[in-house]
């Protein structure tokens, strides 16, 4: 067996170590390595027993359990290719089971239990099939859709966990980015193979994430600023001890200075941490000059960056082996454009956003996070989300989605916003349009700026016009 087929072996040999640390807790209960590998073999008997073999296509479709956990690990044990999917994204399955051949789907409800589903496999794409052969395990994650069509995304499972092998202390770490995702699935394994301590979320709201960190001792948040925002602006905070906290972990998205101002002042002495990664590289190593600062050296080991025109381009080596529905954004060398557009500075980057989100108002280029940043330093504004909207004559003009910290006048609070951002900004950054909603509608099931798709609010359509 070749050195990058030892990794799932290596993370095995790593859980057997571990023997009674807590492994998992979840609903208050705690489950020991040793329970944890238990239920690996008795999921893996009974794969087989269904006649599941290596290369095998299977769904998990749950959030972070025991069970789900044990499966995943059965599978890549098995040598199959494991497709997590959320609950929230079950509406797309049949999609989901074609587009990765799904010969099996496991569906997990709240309380643990299974259903079991077994299919005739679709086809198999290309890529896919070439991989089954190779024996190794798989997993394939879809990125969310909300630029087309969702891409599904395979990975060999050996080449991922490869990150891991050197050891490093174990965290009790949140499991608050989802299961599907490639930062949640990042996380499980960062805190298995560091044999530490996986903590499931009944569901992700502040009062509840608080909660965990108070009974389960928590020391470990990853989470993005959105949610860390979702969080301050809350009063969890305040009514639960928090005090075994010692790092919060932020990415996926441009954390705002005036966030990072709050979180420092609000948990002085919780390290915070900025990663950056994405679905088809993995997740970079990375280290800030200092607690106050937004730059970020990324790399390290496995990783290499440069910058083009202000974008961002990564190239991997535990990157993915490629999409299975779409063309490879990876050109001849590895390299990957990952549309992030980035300020360099002495080797350190500043994430400015993505292109994808800029706002071209007529000739002139808007980055939303600038705005943002300046409507979330004006008084009674809890977050704020700035998109594109159509301008007859501009083609595009900035508007601005606002959640409220009390209640106040709408048309009002739009004159008064539009007037602080006029003393700080240029007039066309300023928004044309402003729409108040509540906290959670700005943000996407997996905690980041919802910039489409929100749901109709109170309008102030001539303001600004």
């Amino acid at each position: 067996m070749s050195e990058v087929h030892t990794h799932v072996a290596r993370l095995f040999e790593r859980l057997a170590q571990a023997d009674e640390a807590d492994a998992v807790v979840w609903r208050g209960r705690t489950i020991s390595y040793r329970e944890l590998l238990a239920s690996v073999s008795s999921w893996e008997a009974r794969l087989r027993a269904m006649g599941l073999q290596s290369g095998a296509s299977c769904g998990i479709v749950g959030d972070f359990s025991p069970s789900t956990i044990a499966l995943l690990l059965a599978l890549l044990r098995l040598g199959a290719v494991a497709v997590p999917v959320s609950p929230d994204a079950a509406r797309e399955m049949a999609a989901i089971t074609t587009t990765a051949s799904i010969s099996c789907l496991f569906s997990f409800d709240a309380d643990d239990n299974v259903a079991i589903e077994l299919f005739e496999p679709s086809p198999r794409l290309p890529l896919l099939a070439d991989f089954s052969r190779s024996g190794a395990p798989g997993l394939v994650v879809f990125t969310s859709g909300s630029s087309g069509k969702p891409k599904a995304i395979l990975h060999d499972a050996n080449r991922v966990l490869g990150k891991f092998e050197r050891p490093r202390p174990g965290h009790r770490m949140l499991m608050c980015l989802m299961f599907d995702h490639f930062g949640g699935l990042n996380t499980l394994f960062a805190c298995l193979s560091y044999g530490g301590t996986a903590i499931c979320l009944p569901q992700r709201k502040p009062e509840f994430v608080c909660a965990a960190i108070e009974s389960a001792r928590a020391d470990l948040l990853p989470t993005t600023p959105t949610f860390l925002r979702m969080i301050l602006a809350s009063d969890a905070w305040r009514t639960r001890d928090l005090s075994s906290l010692k790092v919060i972990s932020f990415g996926a998205e441009p954390m705002p200075p005036s966030t990072l101002a709050l979180l420092r002042e609000t948990f002085p002495k919780v390290e915070l941490k900025q990663t950056y990664g994405l679905s088809e590289l993995g997740v970079l190593h990375s280290k800030s000059p200092d607690p106050s600062s937004l730059w970020l050296r990324i790399g390290g080991h496995g990783f290499e960056t440069k910058v083009h025109d202000g974008v961002l381009y990564v190239r991997s080596a535990s990157s993915m082996v490629g999409y299975l529905n779409a063309d490879s954004p990876l050109d001849a060398e590895g390299w990957m454009c990952t549309n992030d557009l980035v300020e360099e500075k002495d080797g350190l980057f500043r994430f400015l956003g993505r292109t994808s989100e800029i706002v071209n108002v007529g000739g002139n280029k808007v980055h939303p996070s600038e705005v943002e940043e300046v409507l979330m330093q004006a008084p009674n504004v809890a977050d704020a989300t700035v998109v594109g909207i159509p301008h007859p004559l501009l083609g595009h003009a900035v508007g601005a989605r606002i959640s409220l910290v009390a209640p106040e006048d709408e048309r009002a609070a739009s004159t008064r916003l539009r007037r602080f951002c006029l003393e700080r900004i240029a007039k066309f950054k300023v928004p044309m349009r402003f729409e108040f909603l509540a906290m959670e509608a700005l943000a996407t099931v997996r905690a980041k700026k919802q910039r489409t798709n929100v749901p109709s609010g109170k309008e102030n359509p001539k303001d600004g016009q």
